[in-house]
C-alpha cells in the first residue's frame, strides 16, 4: 500500500476545471482534497496566478515510479506544454511525498527526489497540505505547520473548492 501527497496547480485556460479533471481521473484513490488557491507564479516568466491544490490519495499497487507517472498522466491528459522551464502551464502535478506501509519514501534520485526538494519553501504546497492533513510532516523537514510558520503565506488565498463554491 502507498500513499502520496500529490500538490496540483494550473495557470492556463479553464483552470479549475483542470483542477477538477486531474482530481477526477484519480478516482477513488483520492482521501482527500484541499480547497482551491490562488497563488502568485514562481520563477523568472512573467505569467498568470495559479490556482493550487493539494491531496492525499492511496493505491495498493502504485511505488513513487507510479505516482511519478501517474502526474505525467493527469499532465499530459491536460495538455501540458514542457517548452519553457517555470513556465505557464494548464497542469503541474507534483509529488511531494509517498509512504510505502509505515515508511516514508526517502530518494535522491534526479528523475524523481522524495520528499519533493522545494516543498518546504513553497506556501502554495503547505497550505493546501496542512489544511488536508494538520498533523502533516515533510520527512527531513518536520511538521508542515511548524515550516508555515517560517513563511510568508499573505498571497496564498482560499478562493473555492474543486466542487465549487
Amino acid at each position: 500500500m502507498s500513499r502520496a501527497v500529490l500538490s496540483l496547480g494550473s495557470n492556463l485556460g479553464d483552470r479549475a476545471a483542470h483542477l477538477r479533471t486531474a482530481v477526477a481521473a484519480l478516482g477513488p484513490a483520492v482521501l482527500a482534497v484541499s480547497h482551491l488557491y490562488r497563488t502568485p507564479p514562481w520563477g523568472p516568466v512573467p505569467q498568470p496566478d495559479y490556482l493550487n491544490l493539494a491531496l492525499v490519495a492511496r493505491d495498493d499497487d502504485l511505488g513513487p515510479a507510479g505516482w511519478l507517472a501517474r502526474c505525467r498522466e493527469l499532465e499530459a491528459a491536460a495538455g501540458r506544454d514542457r517548452s519553457v522551464r517555470w513556465g505557464p502551464r494548464t497542469l503541474d502535478a507534483d509529488v511531494v511525498t509517498v509512504r510505502m506501509g509505515d515508511l516514508d519514501v526517502v530518494d535522491d534520485d534526479p528523475e524523481l527526489t522524495l520528499p519533493h526538494p522545494r516543498a518546504a519553501a513553497r506556501a502554495f504546497v503547505l497550505v493546501p497540505w496542512a489544511e488536508i492533513d494538520p498533523d502533516a510532516e515533510l520527512p527531513g523537514h518536520g511538521p508542515v505547520a511548524a515550516l508555515l510558520a517560517g513563511l510568508d503565506t499573505s498571497d496564498v488565498e482560499r478562493i473555492g473548492s474543486v466542487h465549487g463554491g
